[in-house]
């Protein structure tokens, strides 16, 4: 089975493709969003969560996604006109670095898609690129709340501790204005909704010839998890400026 649908089998009961809450998300909308009326980019939207969120609860808001995968987007198509937000809402289906917008937005979003970028700071590379003076980012991202294993490493990559993250960011030019770091009951439950959704598929459908793969992955994810990275991973959302403005 491929990826992206996997994903989309584990993200069902929790859209939002990272460790947050509901109210999280809308703070930072707050915070990204501060006059109700911006023009928005989610660089690698998926099925555009944050933009259909933003769109909903900020009618003056015009939004734009890009990602690399139809069906995400195809998704993302229907939902927004099931919710009476399409026609602000615009979807390219290319890579961000491909993208050429004919003018910046004031807010830019990228939450838990830095791997595609190479990491934090090429992501708020590729997010600079793309915003207006004034304008605000949001990027979610991993840190190490403390050492983490060699195993932890292998499976999630090689972050940072929070202060560390923090002064790489303020080193690369930019200011946090707000942020968010999920709590414990976050991170848990986006790893239980993941498992318990993925474990579900497999079990509603045992004809199905990919059952025992997903079950496969339940228990790979479940053992990384719970042997490997809980204790030791941390999730942050920060809200950026740019410190200085100008090219």
């Amino acid at each position: 089975m491929h990826r992206e649908e996997i994903s989309r089998i584990a993200h069902t009961d929790h859209p939002i493709k990272a460790p947050l809450g509901d109210d999280s998300v809308r703070e930072l909308l707050r915070h990204a969003l501060p006059r109700g009326d911006e023009r928005v980019l989610d660089l690698g939207c998926g099925p555009a969560e944050w933009l259909l969120r933003a769109l909903a609860t900020h009618p003056g808001v015009r939004a734009d996604g890009v990602d690399l995968d139809e069906s995400s987007l195809a998704e993302a198509r229907e939902r927004a006109e099931a919710a009476g937000v399409a026609d602000r809402l615009a979807l390219h289906h290319k890579a961000a670095e491909d993208f050429t917008p004919e003018k910046p937005f004031d807010a830019v979003l990228s939450v838990g898609a830095a791997h595609a970028f190479g990491g934090l700071l090429p992501t708020l590379d590729a997010a600079r690129a793309h915003l207006a003076p004034g304008g605000r980012v949001v990027i979610g991202d991993g840190y190490w709340e403390s050492a983490p294993s060699p195993e932890a490493v292998e499976t999630l990559g090689d972050f940072a501790d929070l202060a560390t993250t923090l002064d790489r960011v303020a080193g690369a030019g930019w200011t946090p204005v707000a942020a968010h770091l999920s709590t414990r009951h976050e991170l848990d439950a986006y790893e239980w909704s993941w498992l318990g959704s993925v474990a579900n598929r497999a079990l509603d459908h045992p004809e199905d010839p990919d059952s025992a793969e997903l079950l496969e992955l339940v228990d790979a994810r479940r053992t990384e998890w719970l042997r490997g990275y809980r204790h030791s991973f941390g999730f942050a959302c920060l809200v950026l400026r740019r410190t200085h403005e100008g090219p």
